[in-house]
């Protein structure tokens, strides 16, 4: 029900299955460089429905964690696309003042096709930027509420500043070093990109299956199973527990991976 899971067939591999862990920058990036190649080869043989933004639930992969994967793939393809790339760029504390220099003083575009110089401290801002603008063209195509993405690049400038400040105060790095050690995460520039893409894909993931709203779409369920349910006094509570566990697991999540792993029990 709600179809967050609902799908033709297996989906790819999650970056959890593919790189084993979830947290480590480096892990993340080997990630992604093994899942691009093939979920654009799907897209490229049409196998899969691209965008993902554009599925419906009669499509292969056509829910909620699937959409919310995949759109966030597509975005990430570009700073991984970048040519002769240097990742210590996006992961090492020593040249995060560097990177976020670098990303202050690109002027903000509007493009979604974009060449690169093949200068890497050049180049990622330019990507970064591209992987925003290509999120708001899938909030647009699958009718995100505008007031969530009416600012997008001004917010993450905002959220690169701070991080700016961050690393400015004396003792940054082996403070990073140590939230890395306790499964924290300091404002690496890598971290600033993936909890940014994450969080926009996951409204586009919504708008694509319940509409700009899932307080209304839940709302619609709920009358829905009032009215067909009615005489059947069982069947109904269970489908609107059912339906309320449903929608306060897709709020709560921060990562399509919370979508399919089973919840721990109180």
């Amino acid at each position: 029900m709600f179809g967050w899971r609902r799908s033709k067939k297996q989906d790819l591999p999650s970056i959890e299955e593919a790189a084993g862990k979830l947290f480590e920058p480096l892990a993340l990036l080997t990630a992604l460089d093994q899942l691009l190649p093939w979920y654009l080869k799907e897209t490229d043989e049409g196998r899969l429905v691209y965008p993902a933004c554009s599925r419906t639930l009669n499509d292969v992969d056509g829910n909620v964690r699937a959409i919310w994967e995949h759109t966030r793939l597509e975005a990430c393809r570009y700073f991984v696309m970048v040519p002769r790339r240097d990742v210590e760029l996006l992961v090492s504390a020593v040249l995060q003042p560097e990177m976020m220099d670098a990303f202050l003083r690109q002027a903000p575009h509007e493009e979604t096709v974009v060449d690169f110089k093949g200068v890497p401290v050049v180049d990622y801002p330019t990507a970064i930027v591209a992987g925003l603008n290509w999120l708001d063209h899938c909030a647009f195509l699958a009718g995100v509420a505008p007031d969530k993405f009416s600012r997008t690049g001004r917010d993450f400038r905002r959220f690169v500043v701070l991080a700016q400040q961050w690393w400015a105060i004396e003792g940054a790095g082996p403070r990073s070093s140590t939230m890395l050690a306790n499964r924290e995460v300091p404002p690496l520039m890598f971290y600033l990109i993936w909890q940014s893409y994450t969080r926009l894909a996951k409204e586009i993931a919504i708008a694509a299956i319940y509409g700009s709203s899932l307080d209304r779409a839940t709302e619609q369920q709920r009358q829905h199973f009032e009215k067909t349910l009615g005489s059947q006094p069982d069947q109904l509570q269970a489908a609107l527990s059912a339906l309320t566990e449903v929608t306060s697991r897709l709020k709560r999540a921060s990562d399509p991976e919370d979508l399919r792993r089973p919840e721990p029990r109180a």
